[in-house]
């Protein structure tokens, strides 16, 4: 997951109102729901103010009264300090879902609470609206448009944050501390009826909040597209229509053939959770690893995180009955990083301005899903890992680095989403999407969810959870109120596919670049192409930007027949 404002599930965290949260697998995720940040202290801390009434005269007679700075310095020097109360959010949620007792659970809450309260009025005060008013009133014929840019995404985000009640900010980020704790526990338990209330809250709130933000739309957007606009800026329910339609005819079909034609799958295997750590270090090292600015650890959900310019964190954890787990979520919450790192972060413009944020959450995953499943899934990069794997085990269980890429690719759909296959993936993705809609904007009740998730689970996939733990308890999103997140998933692998495309027109094919370990070449691609546009596009620009076409599932459909094809010969 990344890339998460209070609660981002795999990947982001930035909790900067306003702001593309930092970083995302689930990425973490912004608490606000809007790009996250915040503070009372809008333009300089009350602290300050140590001088009494008389010195301040005297020094007001002795001295020169200094010009002031340039609204526009003052503003930047605000964004940084909001940047500083973000980041301690996001330290605070990394330290939550890694290392943080249970018990700890409700003053966590408590202090994520505050520090969304604090950074909302920071964001949305009267003393920081004249503030981008004094920037924009300096603008003129020469100002650099990347200034003019910066103001009107401050300017767009900021009639956002003042139609927000502040109390109705604290409450979410409370009830997304206590859903998260909550859901941990009922999703050990199995205990679904201990965790609806939470959900039940969270929903109010979040429709509380679209209604809210509804007059600082610049166009009409249902509830479900207010939400979703901080991960997809100008998504719609007609656009995804459009992307979705095309999988939902195509992958059942797909799946079925796979299901009449393919070969037994091949026997279980056991990793030791000794060697996939190892492996999944080893990994992370051949890929750019570098551990005075990055760190890994274990989080019961993998996501990314961005806790500051220099200090980048991802989690994995290792899953009993499934010996890739660790290394391919490695694989994708590393891809999230390295997108994060190549953010534009240096010059005038960007870091602390929006425009060096990430252009949006599908983006992001498709970076992730660039590097899980076009490079570690791939073919070569199966024939180069094959002899690792085989002698960390002592045995071959595969037989030939061909059956080894066999079963790093297993063609059959599961119940769990971060598990599950490239083919029946986006299928997890519509599942969900429907749901939500129903949950948000219909009068599905929180009480029917497991019965209609089971029901809809069999109607696109053909299974049936055996309890609500492999069924709607699964994944984090719900229980951090992060409705409008799942769809970038699904637009990753459209995206993802079709920047590969582009990228094999200019490099020859990505397989040969990996089996002759260049992924320094993949790098510089995206690192000169997609890494540095931060927010000056949204998704959709992007992909037009970079590949020449605009975004279609056509591509991503393409990639599955022909890795389908050569996957069922072996």
């Amino acid at each position: 997951m990344q890339p998460t404002p209070a609660g981002l599930p795999s990947g982001f965290r930035n909790q900067t109102p306003g702001l593309m949260p930092f970083a995302i697998g689930i990425v973490a995720i912004p608490i606000l729901q809007a790009p996250s940040s915040r503070g009372p202290d809008l333009i300089g801390s009350s602290s300050s103010l140590t001088l009494g009434c008389s010195a301040m005269l005297a020094l007001t007679c002795c001295t020169p009264m200094a010009a002031p700075a340039p609204a526009h310095q003052r503003l930047r020097d605000h964004l940084h300090h909001t940047r500083l109360l973000g980041s301690i959010s996001s330290a605070l949620y990394y330290d939550q879902n890694t290392v943080m007792p249970p018990a700890g659970a409700p003053w966590r809450g408590d202090q994520l609470a505050l520090l969304a309260k604090q950074l909302h009025e920071r964001q949305s005060s009267a003393a920081y609206a004249d503030l981008v008013a004094a920037a924009e009133a300096e603008l003129d014929g020469a100002s650099a448009p990347e200034a003019v840019h910066n103001l009107q995404l401050l300017r767009q985000e900021l009639r956002r944050q003042q139609a927000l009640d502040p109390e109705l900010v604290a409450a979410i980020a409370q009830a997304q501390s206590s859903g998260n704790a909550l859901w941990q526990a009922a999703r050990r338990q199995n205990d679904f009826a201990s965790f609806a209330p939470a959900l039940e809250r969270l929903i109010q709130l979040r429709r509380q909040q679209a209604s809210q933000l509804a007059s600082a739309e610049r166009v009409q957007r249902s509830p479900w597209e207010i939400l979703a606009q901080p991960y997809e800026p100008d998504i719609s329910k007609t656009r995804l229509e459009d992307l979705f339609t095309p999988l939902k005819a195509a992958l059942p079909a797909l799946l079925e053939q796979v299901r009449a034609t393919s070969a037994p799958p091949l026997a279980a295997i056991d990793l030791p959770e000794a060697l996939q750590e190892l492996l999944c270090s080893e990994l992370l090292d051949s890929w750019g690893y570098d551990p005075a600015n990055c760190q890994r650890s274990r989080s019961a959900h993998p996501f990314s995180c961005t806790v500051g310019p220099q200090d980048f964190r991802i989690t994995t954890r290792v899953v009993p009955g499934q010996p890739f787990s660790a290394f391919l979520a490695t694989a994708h919450e590393w891809g999230h990083s390295l997108y994060e790192q190549g953010l534009p972060r240096q010059g005038d413009h960007y870091f602390p301005w929006p425009l060096g944020e990430a252009t949006s959450m599908a983006v992001h995953e498709s970076q992730s899903l660039f590097w899980e499943c076009r490079v570690a899934r791939g073919e070569a990069f199966a024939g180069r890992w094959y002899p690792r794997f085989r002698s960390g085990l002592a045995v071959d269980p595969w037989g030939d680095p061909r059956r080894f890429w066999r079963a790093l690719n297993p063609l059959q759909p599961g119940l769990i989403r971060v598990e599950a296959d490239e083919l029946s993936y986006c299928l997890h993705i519509v599942l969900r999407y429907e749901l939500e809609l129903a949950l948000i904007e219909g009068d599905l009740p929180v009480a029917d969810l497991p019965r209609e998730w089971n029901l809809r689970m069999g109607e696109l996939l053909g299974l049936e959870p055996p309890s609500d733990r492999e069924g709607c308890l699964q994944d984090i999103h719900w229980a951090e109120g992060l409705f409008g997140y799942f769809p970038s998933y699904a637009l990753g692998h459209l995206i993802s596919a079709q920047l590969a495309e582009a990228m094999e027109r200019q490099l020859g094919p990505i397989e040969q670049r990996v089996a002759e370990a260049d992924g320094a070449s993949l790098r510089a691609w995206l690192g000169e192409r997609v890494w540095p546009l931060g927010r000056r596009v949204n998704g959709e620009e992007l992909v037009q930007q970079v590949c020449g076409k605009p975004l279609s599932a056509d591509p991503f459909l393409r990639y599955l027949e022909a890795k389908v094809e050569r996957l069922q010969a072996i």
